[in-house]
């Protein structure tokens, strides 16, 4: 028997049930996990709300992040073994997986063993934030040093991910917040500036610290009319990934930006990179890498326990956190 997560409709965070299930055994291409954390991620309120890319089948199960310990492996798992210390990628979906429980099967392709200088609450911080960004920035973006890279949202667990994978890549990484609440916190993760978008210009801010050069990247979860100010401060040959719609509304990009700076606009998504073999362990390996120096370091925002389910996901929506949530088991 495991306690699981579940809901038998899309609604608030009271709709979540812990259920105890009879767990089968892991499929051939399966691992089993005594989970010990789970990190808590935007898709997942999303899921439970019915806003998500998929409408969930009931009883539906969540969750895409999860660290634990290996306790059986299916007949055709060769890379783990039971005993062996594991994190779970954000790379199925929820249809057919989800991680929010004491005992759970997963994929064999989206487990990764964690460096083992992680303890369980930060490797089940970890994955999703670092590959979103990491697939934008260094899969897709090429990103080098001397780049100036804008990350909207920046005190988000992602945002922070992208503050630390650009100084990892000794680029120039320009947070943008909507308040000067968070500048302080988001100096002290490793951002260069600070942009308050709703205090000032952010256009004349990127050209002061760009000292007139420009944004090389831009990484977006906002998007929204907004856009136009920035577009018009991206270098020649500059790219934007939109990599979500926190403001629904349709981008607004000049089009002279465009054409006179030859700019690339994209829209981005994780799966894109743990959906695809080669890209996945590429990701594995620079993020392993990053997490082993102690040049990535995940930030902790609140933990909670597995009964505090609820508590957790109405936490991350009342958007007060910097870093990441984390529900121990």
């Amino acid at each position: 028997m495991s306690k699981i997560v579940v809901f038998n409709q899309t609604g608030s965070a009271d709709v979540l049930e812990i259920k105890n299930v009879d767990l089968p055994a892991p499929s051939a291409d399966e691992v089993q996990i005594a989970v010990r954390a789970i990190g808590i991620n935007r898709a997942e309120i999303m899921y439970r709300t019915g806003q998500y890319v998929i409408e969930p089948q009931f009883p539906a199960r969540l969750g895409y992040e999860a660290a634990g310990v290996v306790t059986a492996v299916g007949a055709k798992v060769t890379a783990f073994r039971s005993g062996d210390i594991v994190s779970v990628i954000p790379a199925f979906s929820f249809s057919d997986y989800g991680m929010y429980g004491e005992v759970v099967n997963a994929p064999a392709h989206a487990v990764v063993k964690h460096p083992q200088n992680l303890s369980f609450e930060q490797a089940a911080a970890s994955w999703m934030m670092y590959v979103t960004a990491y697939g934008a920035l260094v899969e897709y973006g090429e990103m080098k040093k001397g780049d100036h890279v804008l990350i909207n949202a920046a005190s988000s667990s992602v945002g922070l991910a992208a503050i630390q994978i650009a100084r990892m890549r000794g680029a120039i990484p320009i947070a943008m917040t909507r308040t000067s609440e968070k500048r302080a916190l988001l100096l002290e993760a490793g951002a260069t500036a600070v942009i308050a978008s709703k205090e000032q210009n952010v256009a004349d801010e990127i050209n002061r610290i760009t000292e007139g050069k420009g944004l090389r990247i831009v990484f977006d979860p906002v998007g929204g009319p907004d856009v136009a100010e920035i577009a018009k401060v991206m270098s020649d040959g500059a790219l934007f990934f939109q990599y979500g719609a926190l403001d629904s509304r349709d981008l607004s990009i000049p089009v002279f930006a465009i054409l006179g700076k030859h700019l690339t606009f994209r829209g981005y998504e994780l799966f894109e990179i743990t959906t695809n073999p080669e890209k996945l362990a590429r990701a594995k390996a620079f993020v392993s890498e990053g997490l082993g120096s102690g040049a990535l370091q995940p930030p902790i925002d609140k933990i909670f326990t597995l009964e505090q389910i609820a508590d957790a996901q109405r936490y991350m929506e009342s958007n007060g956190q910097v870093g990441k949530i984390v529900v121990t088991v």
